[in-house]
């Protein structure tokens, strides 16, 4: 190595002499203290299947760092898992999790000044978190996609944890028996990994590569197979290479990667909750970027490619076998950006010449969409003046039109009371509010009274509206999330009423809120605070720090 390492201190300094005795007493042989210092950051934890299978992934990118010449350091962060970090307060541990992860690794490396990162991206708030980290620190990274878990099959039916999840709804409603629910729920996951649908984790998994910061052909990937181990051990050897070449983020999260990773997303009809990681990650690169307004300006232009579970019909397997990411980009080469630099050290566009498309009935060409309409689309209007999205799938049955009057929530605990009650009816506009970043805080979440209304018959008979999360995954019936700006910040979903006018167009991307602008001028005069349970520790933190959702959600300044 003949660049000079910021891990190495002059000779007899305080820096070098204290290091040199942890070194010692690590049995870090002498030979290797000048080494390049690798971080394997490592999320994994005993409370999730997601994550369970991390430190052999570990080992394996270690071992290659060690083969190419390097010395690798393994550091931990949080592990965030929706099915299990979600059942403190309300869920708020969640997204807020994804901020706690950069500073979890500024504080470790930073603070250590390595050379560079292998980030062992898993569950969907490591993805962003990870990559929000090598754009602040920007000392060469790379993203390990860990793979997807199995899932089962019970009666000849295929099974996966979403499954497990709309179908507790259902348990809720009396549609199904607790037996056949336990019955799902005992073989929808089949090993390590994360959910195996196109949500959120396999979608930012595909924007990693997208963006640049994912070896070529990585994701996504089956969890422990031998394609996802020699792609670890891949990274590992590409790391220590990055080091001496001195590649960084900034220079490969450009504008162009960005773009590419919009697209990606609309083109496989990715997780709603991309859009605000990426604006996220873009804040953190030091870019003055819209990404809202990318995925509106490409969404007329970007028909969807692929229709993997939920949104379609395919497996995940299927579309690993077709290529994945890397045929996604193939076929949108006309569209993307090819010029944008990668962990390769060479463009997209040379990344991608000869390749060939496994597969393109699976990931088909543009002149033949799996849909031509959008999957995903931004709406704005009256009642979400700085934005909302919908994941309204491709059917071509499914409503993009509905109007009908309101009947309002402060959480989803609420709404399914109700639901239970019989006073959701069909025709209404549910309206669940107080879940946004700081109403939560931390971004509760709302699909459970979505699920409860496809449990109760009601999904296609009624809309949803919200300033909370939704599943990364599917929502059942028309349903408008992250409502910005969000009730508790005092946006107008906190100004609607009962039996309010509320028309949602997906077709002319608006949500509006049909009522006078004087009656709405004299509530607001007397709207009063939304109420806050007092938080302390981290979600007390969050709140006070928390930026909105237009720009990424992120710890940079108040709320």
């Amino acid at each position: 190595m003949k660049r000079a390492l910021r891990s190495n201190f002059p000779r007899g300094s305080y820096l070098w002499a204290v290091r040199r005795a942890h070194y010692r007493a690590l049995g870090i042989a002498e030979a290797d203290m000048e080494k390049p210092k690798i971080a394997v950051v490592n999320s994994s934890s005993e409370l999730a299947a997601c994550f369970s299978h991390l430190d052999d992934v570990a080992a394996e990118v270690k071992a290659a760092v060690r083969a190419a010449g390097a010395l690798p350091f393994e550091c931990r962060t949080a592990a965030p898992s929706d099915f299990i970090t979600g059942a403190g307060h309300a869920g708020g541990y969640i997204l807020s999790a994804r901020d706690l992860i950069p500073n979890d690794i500024e504080v470790q490396v930073e603070g250590a000044q390595l050379d560079g990162m292998v980030l062992l991206a898993s569950c969907d708030k490591t993805v962003p978190g990870q990559l929000m980290a090598a754009a602040r620190l920007n000392i060469p990274s790379i993203v390990v996609a860990c793979g997807y878990q199995a899932s089962g099959s019970r009666g000849g039916r295929h099974v996966d944890i979403e499954d497990v999840f709309l179908h507790s709804m259902h348990v809720a409603t009396g549609r199904m028996g607790i037996e056949e629910l336990a019955g799902e729920a005992d073989v929808a996951i089949r090993g390590p990994g994360v959910c195996s649908g196109m949500g959120t984790a396999n979608s930012m998994h595909i924007v990693a590569e997208a963006l640049g910061m994912a070896l070529p052909g990585s994701t996504p990937v089956a969890a422990m197979s031998a394609r996802m181990l020699e792609l670890a051990r891949a990274a590992g050897r590409r790391i220590v290479a990055m080091v001496e070449e001195d590649l960084k983020p900034r220079q490969i999260l450009s504008r162009g990667a960005f773009q590419n990773a919009a697209m990606a997303v609309l083109a496989v009809g990715g997780s709603i909750n991309t859009v605000k990681h990426l604006q996220a990650v873009a804040l953190e690169a030091g870019l003055k970027l819209d990404v809202y307004k990318l995925f509106e300006r490409f969404a007329a232009r970007v028909p969807v490619l692929a229709g993997v579970r939920p949104v379609g019909e395919e497996s995940i397997e299927a579309f690993e076998a077709a290529g994945g990411a890397r045929a996604v980009l193939k076929q949108l080469e006309p569209l993307i950006s090819g010029k944008a630099l990668t962990v390769t050290g060479r463009s997209v566009a040379q990344n991608l010449k000869g390749y060939r498309v496994e597969n393109p009935e699976v990931i088909r060409p543009m002149s033949r969409p799996v849909a031509k309409k959008p999957a995903l689309v931004i709406l704005r209007g009256s009642l979400a003046p700085q934005g909302s999205i919908v994941k309204i799938g491709i059917s071509p049955t499914k409503a993009r039109r509905f109007a009908g009057r309101a009947i309002c929530f402060s959480s989803s605990d609420q709404a399914i009371e109700a639901l239970k009650r019989n006073r959701i009816r069909a025709g209404h506009v549910v309206v669940v509010r107080g879940l946004g970043v700081t109403g939560s805080p931390g971004m509760g979440g709302a699909s459970r009274i979505v699920f409860a209304l496809d449990g109760a018959g009601l999904g296609d008979k009624v809309a949803v509206i919200t300033d909370g999360q939704l599943s990364g995954l599917v929502n059942k019936g028309l349903v408008v999330g992250e409502v910005s700006p969000e009730a508790a910040a005092g946006g107008p979903l906190a100004l609607v009423v009962d039996g309010d006018a509320i028309a949602i167009d997906v077709e002319r991307r608006r949500v509006d809120l049909r009522v006078a602008a004087a009656e709405l001028a004299r509530r607001r005069k007397r709207l009063k605070p939304h109420p806050r349970r007092e938080e302390r520790g981290w979600l007390g933190i969050y709140r006070r720090n928390v930026a909105p959702l237009p720009k990424g959600a992120v710890l940079t300044e108040g709320n």
